[in-house]
Parts: structure tokens; sequence; C-alpha cells
């Protein structure tokens, strides 16, 4: 009995029967990442302007929260310097916003979603679905450098971190210094940007895949766990929306940044809504 060759045909770098635009969506996804990128590490490497204290406003940039060394009247955790022992070349040594990276910044690198949308606007792999990429073979994610995209579940962690502490500035952000030095409650746009911020970034981040494996995906069943089953369907409303939550707190992120940046240097006024 003859065999028959069940292979595919090998589409050419961009061949495709489609008739569609498929190039518009990765193009845009490759634009607004690239300028993603570019922003926040020229944000990263600023290093001043950081932190809004207009009108005794307590307005701290997500890139650089949380600030554990800072200057006076800045919200910082440790201590107004580096220790002595910190190497001179760390990253950190320059600019604090560094410490992201280790959590929020690869939380997203290794998203499952985001790991579609760049394979395809970046890498070509495969540009579109039914629309033939440069590769001739498959290896999936198995052997390095992909294989490490599996800290994904790892770095979950850390960035869940990251948005409690982004809570707790948007808190901060309706404490406002008074010219005796004393504290009111208020509450300004800024207050405002932040709180957003903090409330996207936990929409995205708690709605990702590993959280709901983390909060009972793992389990067979949920019917005797009654406290476990409400979380696990909060986390699934919001994962549902996965792709949602994860282009708008990339937006709002950085347009935190800028904010804090234009009330920082006074080009812009902060309004107060409440005070």
């Amino acid at each position: 009995m003859s065999q028959a060759d069940l292979r595919l045909p090998q589409r050419g770098m961009g061949a495709t029967s489609r008739r569609d635009a498929w190039w518009l969506e990765p193009l845009i996804v490759f634009l607004v990442l690239s300028a993603f990128i570019v922003y926040t590490t020229w944000a990263a490497f600023q290093g001043v302007n950081y932190f809004a204290s207009q009108g005794g406003a307590h307005y701290l940039s997500p890139f650089y929260s949380p600030l554990l060394y800072g200057q006076n009247g800045e919200p910082y955790w440790i201590g107004l310097a580096p220790p002595s022992w910190w190497p001179a070349w760390s990253p950190f040594a320059f600019s604090p916003a560094f410490l992201i990276l280790a959590g929020p910044a690869l939380m997203r690198f290794t998203c499952y979603y985001y790991r579609g949308a760049y394979y395809k606007a970046f890498w070509l792999d495969p540009p579109s679905c039914a629309v033939g990429e440069p590769r001739k073979s498959y290896i999936g994610e198995r052997r390095f450098p992909l294989i490490m995209q599996n800290v994904h579940r790892y770095v979950f962690y850390p960035a869940a971190a990251f948005v409690i502490v982004l809570a707790w500035d948007a808190i901060q952000a309706t404490r406002f210094v008074q010219e005796d030095g004393t504290t009111r409650f208020g509450i300004g746009l800024g207050t405002v940007v932040l709180a957003l911020n903090a409330f996207l970034l936990g929409g995205y981040t708690f709605g990702c895949h590993c959280a709901r494996h983390q909060i009972g995906g793992y389990l067979n069943s949920l019917a005797r766990r009654p406290i476990r089953a409400k979380c696990y369907g909060c986390v699934s409303a919001l994962n549902r929306r996965h792709m949602t939550w994860a282009w708008i707190s990339l937006f709002w992120v950085a347009l935190t940044d800028v904010y804090v940046r234009l009330v920082a240097q006074d080009i812009i006024t902060d309004p107060r809504i409440l005070f």
C-alpha cells in the first residue's frame, strides 16, 4: 500500500491567499510597542522629574515606584542615597526606574498574549494567520532562548506586589502638604490618574492566565471551595478581556509618567477636584 505525502506546502515569506489588510494589525502592534519601549527607556535614564510636589501634591511616577532611595521630600522607602557598597556600574545607581525590570517589564514581555502579538509584529513568526513566514521549521518554546518565557509564572508575584505598591501611591496622592507642614486630604487630577493606573494594571495583572492557575485553575473541582470559586470567577472575568486590559494599561502607565513629569516641571498645573 503506497503512502500519501500529507505534508502541507510551504509558503514563501508573506505569501498568502488572504485579500484583507492582514498586515495592518502587526504593523500597529510594532509601532505602538516600539514607541512604548523607546519612551520608557528614555524615561528610565532621566532620573529626574519623576516626583511632583506642585501645590503640596504627592505624585510619584509608576516607572520609579517603589522609590527605595530618594532626595529630601521624595517618598523614598529606605534612605536618601544607596549604600557605599552598592555597585557603581549598576543601572539602579543612576536611575531607580530599572527596578521595574524585576516584575512589570518581565510580566509583559513573557505574557501569553503579548508573545503572540510581538512574535508576529517583530519576528514575523508568522506575520499573521495563513501568511508565509521566514522559518521552515517549528521548535516552539522548548529551547533557549524562548524556553526562558516559562519564567512568566514566577514574575507574576513581583508584578502583583508592584500593583499593591502603586495602589499605595494612589492613596498617598490624596495627601497634600500645607504651608505649615501639615497634610490634608484632597483629590487632584493627578490623584485620579495614579488611581486609574493602579486599577488598570491590577486588571491586567490579576486577569493573567497564571493568576487563574494560582487561584484555582490547577484544581479539578472548586465545588467545595466557595471563596476560591468566587475569586476564580472574578479572575476569569478579567481574563476574558485580557487583551483589552493589556493595551489600556500599557497606554495609561506611560500617560501617568508623562503627566507626573509635566506637573513636576510646572509645564501644566494640576487642577484640584476636591480640596
